[in-house]
């Protein structure tokens, strides 16, 4: 068996849903994009959830499961109240149920499994699950989690039965508290949105052979021209084993090495990647046995690529790529749609908003407080497309869903930024969903920066979590808070300012750091027939315009002032935002996406920003 390029066969295997899919339809009356129609319990993200390790053979649990809610101290379900459509939360319209889960409730699931294999261990993975949740498989407890927004395995092996078998999965969500839930609220109102509870991505199965590739990480040198590979392996491996990897531009095979350990792979004149030229090498590795048979093979891929940093000659600091300054240039991106809430869609969709902000001349999209699926972000490498992830935050303090205290007054740039304090328990656990965060996320070449705070919310320890996202990935710069209580930790400094961008340029707390502006503009534009609430009020940054034309102003102007601050020594900006969500009518999209404005007419607005200043280049 040789090592398989990137248009390797993938067979991948879908259950027969529980009750027949003429049971489900989207909730009526909801707000629907025009992907909705292509969404059925048959087609319900059918794609490989794991692009940077995947394996020819796996088994997609989506489509109809049985759920029911039940009290939350419920110990067991009585009666299933019906059909649910995962990987869509019961609040969302493509779930086919459309009721808000409240924290005093627990959701439950129900659907079957297909039976063990011989000789292989059988991996239950979950992309994200909100918040914590209990998993049984023929009534035997198989593990539990907390956290809602990054993936979880378990191993069900010795739990399977020989022929049926039924999984249970029992879900409560707070949405409060010291809870990283990010934008959902009990409530939603303004820039708050509806609450998303239990499994909101793909649910799957894998069959891995008893000695197996269980993960890789990757490095990749410019000078040498080397990508360095390092898989993780699990089982019994013995010391007979090896493991050959290759790598592959288009479809031929161009490096390979063997042994154990980590392994070089050797580039002559490597490809480097960028938004303008996003270069990806696909690898292929194999673990082989001391014959020289394949025990098991995955592919991935990885890029040259190099993040840094450099002053001009005034002494700003400016972003690097591949050792040449870059502005980067985006739109705030919240994730939120209104027929799946946090989940897409489809694949088609998520891709298609990527693709429409290409088009209008961004380089980056700050993804705000939300932790995507893997291939969102594998479509960004694909593309071109930086990403500055967030962390999802705790929500914004006080009130009924939050202790009080939990967020420190929103000092901003202030001399004496302040701090909360958290208690130790709350504390851990945002440090192990941050670190979890990285580890999903570090291997995609699209990660440009990593934003552990936004606007002091949850804001705690910034200094100590500050030298710990600097050590849990060192290749990456941090910014420690975007628009938030300053602290001089990280690389960045991060000013927020509506409706037109503005930095405190003569202040020399930040002549050591990259100064940008983390948010902007939020210029309002109500278009008719695609609003999610006409009853509601619908706000933007500024008072709405009279009309499409007035709008153009706003934002032409809000163009032209970045440009001037961005020759005072401003790095970056970031545009609020990508849609319209819920009653925020503050975006280039509407909420169920359709354009507000010609991509083309952006792009030239982009292109004036980006034309090249100081040495800048774009």
């Amino acid at each position: 068996m040789s090592l398989f390029p990137r248009s390797f066969s993938v067979i991948m295997t879908a259950l027969a849903p529980l009750t027949s899919p003429a049971d489900w339809k989207p909730v009526e009356g909801s707000m629907l994009t025009p992907w909705a129609s292509q969404v059925s319990p048959e087609t319900a993200w059918k794609e490989c959830p794991r692009p940077l390790l995947e394996r020819g053979e796996w088994t997609n649990l989506n489509g109809l499961w049985d759920y029911a809610i039940t009290p939350r101290d419920a110990l067991e379900v009585e009666r299933w109240a019906g059909s649910i459509l995962v990987p869509f939360c019961p609040e969302s319209a493509l779930s086919g149920v459309g009721r808000l889960v409240e924290p005093t409730e627990a959701l439950w699931y129900r659907r079957d499994l297909p039976p063990p294999v011989a000789g292989k261990r059988s991996l239950l993975h979950f992309e994200a699950l909100d918040y914590e949740a209990t998993i049984w498989v023929n009534r035997r407890e198989i593990g539990r989690h907390k956290g809602g927004h990054t993936p979880f395995t378990l191993d069900l092996t010795d739990a399977l039965a020989t022929e049926t078998n039924e999984l249970i999965v029992r879900v409560h969500d707070a949405t409060g508290g010291y809870q990283l839930h990010g934008k959902q609220r009990l409530e939603n109102r303004s820039i708050w949105y509806t609450r998303v509870t239990g499994i909101w991505q793909t649910v799957w199965l894998e069959h891995v052979p008893e000695r197996h590739i269980a993960g890789l990480s990757f490095e990749s040198d410019l000078d040498s021209g080397t990508i360095r590979v390092t898989p993780e392996l699990a089982g019994p491996i013995g010391e007979e084993a090896t493991v050959r990897v290759a790598a592959f531009f288009g479809t031929g095979e161009i490096a390979a090495a063997k042994g154990r350990g980590t392994l070089p792979l050797v580039i002559a004149d490597p490809r480097l990647w960028s938004p303008s030229e996003p270069n990806l090498y696909d690898l292929g590795i194999e673990l082989l046995d001391g014959s020289g048979d394949v025990i098991d093979a995955v592919r991935s891929y990885t890029a040259f690529r190099e993040l840094g940093k450099v002053r001009d000659a005034d002494g700003h600091w400016h972003f690097t790529l591949n050792r040449k300054p870059l502005f980067h240039w985006g739109p705030l991106d919240q994730g939120w749609w209104p027929d799946g809430l946090l989940t897409p869609p489809t694949d088609e969709a998520m891709r298609a908003e990527i693709e429409f902000l290409k088009a209008a001349g961004f380089n980056m999209i700050r993804k705000h407080i939300k932790v995507e699926p893997r291939r969102y972000y594998t479509h960004c490498d694909r593309i071109g497309m930086l990403i500055w992830q967030d962390q999802v935050s705790s929500g914004y303090g006080g009130g009924k869903d939050h202790p009080h205290g939990s967020s420190p007054p929103w000092t901003r740039m202030q001399a004496d930024p302040a701090d909360a304090i958290w208690p130790d328990e709350a504390h851990d656990q945002w440090v192990i969903e941050y670190r979890r965060m990285v580890a999903h996320l570090r291997l995609h070449p699209c990660i440009a920066v990593w934003i552990p705070f936004n606007e002091a919310w949850g804001q705690h320890r910034t200094l100590e979590i500050g030298r710990m996202a600097g050590s849990a990935d060192p290749t990456r710069p941090v910014n420690i808070a975007s628009g938030g209580n300053f602290w001089p930790v990280g690389q960045i400094a991060d000013h927020h300012a509506y409706p037109d961008p503005d930095f405190p340029v003569d202040d020399d707390r930040f002549d050591d750091f990259i100064k940008v502006v983390g948010e902007f503009g939020g210029h309002g534009w109500l278009v008719k027939g695609h609003l999610w609430n006409e009853e509601r009020e619908n706000w933007g940054y500024g008072g709405l315009p009279g009309d499409i034309d007035e709008w153009k102003e706003r934002y032409a102007r809000s163009i032209d002032r970045l440009r001037t601050l961005r020759r005072k020594g401003i790095a970056a900006g970031v545009y609020t935002q990508t849609t319209d969500v819920e009653v925020e009518i503050n975006g280039l999209l509407t909420y169920d996406r359709i354009p507000k404005v010609d991509p083309r007419w952006l792009r030239e607005q982009s292109n004036r920003l980006l034309d090249p200043v100081d040495g800048q280049t774009n």
